[in-house]
């Protein structure tokens, strides 16, 4: 049956309208679901503080060679600039003071503070307990070692304004330390450790609570300690004082500081511990002792 022209054009609008349903007119955008807008780290205005622990006047502890510990904190903290610095992060500051505890410590924050730093990070090498020290002689003079507890640890506080992105950094630091083989040290969590046990809120990286550190209470922005290993531990002090091991820690820092940069904050994180192997007493989490830091053995300033 042939149809008329009419029915003919009526079938060709019908059509039309059913396909302008269907589809969008000509010329017109389709919607798209909108992606999240990525973090951007600008690298020329991030500004990173990093402390000299002690000073060398007040040295610190002394390695199982009889080497000062500021020497060996020194070092580390000009090699972590300078990768820094090759990086991208110009304005990273490197802190030297000399004014010697207690006073310094208040001052280091100052300092800090008043650079308006978006992050602080001090460098230290650890120690033991007098109790764990053991005599030794090394090229005719004798020398206290132990040659227990190898590894690094990472401090943060719970009174730093900035916890939450404290501890944020400092589970990037651990997790880069971890990603190139080196591991962090436990005893810490330890009952023997006495007024120096310590919390550790992330047992994956290496993160413990350590409320009364003046550079990280007194800052204003994030705060973060490392301490980069045992200088008493006989093996572990050769290993500290090679350019190879301050690379490969500088090199981690670095890559922290760059995930870090310009990463959205995450929210203050509730106090109670999120390890198994924090340390309680009589069901209660034990909380930091208040006494003033001591300049022998674990976290010194």
């Amino acid at each position: 049956m042939r149809l008329r022209a009419g029915t003919i054009a009526l079938i060709a609008v019908a059509m039309h309208l059913s396909q302008g349903v269907m589809r969008p007119a000509w010329g017109q955008a389709v919607a798209e679901p909108a992606k999240p807008v990525a973090p951007v780290c600008d690298r020329q205005k991030f500004r990173v503080v990093v402390d000299v622990g002690h000073t060398a006047g007040v040295p610190g502890a002394k390695s199982a060679r009889g080497l000062d510990e500021y020497d060996f904190n020194l070092r580390l903290a000009k090699d972590i600039r300078e990768k820094l610095v090759a990086t991208g992060f110009e304005r990273t500051v490197l802190l030297i003071t000399a004014e010697a505890p207690r006073a310094g410590l208040f001052k280091r924050a100052e300092r800090a503070n008043a650079m308006s730093a978006d992050l602080f990070l001090a460098v230290h090498h650890d120690s033991v307990p007098d109790h764990f020290m053991q005599k030794w002689q090394y090229e005719g003079e004798e020398h206290d070692y132990s040659d227990r507890f190898p590894g690094h640890s990472i401090f943060i506080s719970s009174a730093n304004p900035n916890y939450a992105r404290s501890l944020q950094f400092g589970k990037l630091l651990g997790d880069e330390l971890k990603a190139r083989g080196l591991k962090y040290t436990h005893h810490y969590t330890e009952k023997f450790m006495g007024n120096r046990q310590r919390i550790l809120v992330d047992a994956e990286a290496g993160v413990y609570r350590y409320d009364q550190l003046v550079v990280l209470m007194k800052t204003h922005m994030p705060a973060v300690l490392l301490e980069a290993g045992s200088i008493v531990n006989r093996d572990e002090e050769l290993a500290l004082g090679t350019p190879e091991r301050r690379s490969l820690i500088s090199a981690a820092v670095a890559g922290a500081v760059e995930s870090f940069c310009g990463a959205p904050a995450h929210r203050n994180p509730d106090l109670p511990i999120h390890s198994a192997h924090a340390p309680k007493v009589s069901g209660h989490v034990a909380r930091p002792s208040v006494t003033a830091p001591s300049q022998s053995g674990a976290a010194r300033q």
